[in-house]
């Protein structure tokens, strides 16, 4: 989907040094290049660099040609920029990837008991089947699921054929479904394995 009028201009208004502007796009896209970035590194000092460094190579005037929609524009910076980390990392001293992952628990007070522990365990059991997809597969499911985005644009984000990203995504869902499948046979109560 090509970038609109209002995206070109803006983009148009940061290559002439407004910093009115950049701090509009700081603002709108920050938290969804963080998302995209801790979904891959898992490591929330390494996402938030790399959050600095897109915003800094765009704030130097990487070039935006409106091809596709600014959000994904800065998602496909993004992706380059994560390539580049987990290279400098490898190079260095293997991954040193911080394995936690920053949580948020929706706690809504209306819900019974039953309810929270129902939705807890749905939710341990597709953490569980989440973390068991290959990178590769985890990057779409997040891009599609979580990020909203068309396969046309997840293919240019991550510089492959959109008959690539359907394929990820079917082998994905596919193994999510074997994952949850088999976790609730052998764990229908969502014990301590979760």
């Amino acid at each position: 989907m090509p970038a609109d009028a209002e995206d070109l201009e803006l983009m148009e208004r940061i290559a002439a040094g407004d910093e009115a502007a950049m701090s509009l796009l700081y603002t709108e896209h920050e938290s969804s290049v963080y998302a995209f970035a801790m979904k891959k590194l898992n490591d929330s000092q390494a996402a938030a660099d790399i959050v600095h460094d897109v915003m800094i190579a765009i704030w130097k005037g990487a070039a935006f040609q409106g091809r596709s929609s600014l959000r994904s524009w800065i998602l496909g910076i993004a992706h380059n920029k994560i390539v580049d980390h987990i290279r400098k990392s490898v190079r260095h001293d293997a991954e040193e990837l911080d394995e936690s992952m920053n949580q948020t628990e929706d706690e809504s007070i209306t819900a019974s008991p039953l309810d929270m522990v129902q939705a807890a365990q749905n939710s341990s059991f597709l953490r569980h089947c989440l973390e068991k997809l290959s990178d590769l597969h985890k990057q779409v499911v997040h891009l599609a699921f979580f990020e909203d985005l068309p396969y046309g644009e997840i293919a240019g984000i991550i510089g492959a054929p959109e008959g690539t990203v359907k394929t990820r995504m079917y082998h994905a869902k596919l193994a999510l479904k074997r994952c949850l499948q088999g976790k609730i046979e052998t764990d229908p109560l969502g014990g301590t394995n979760a």
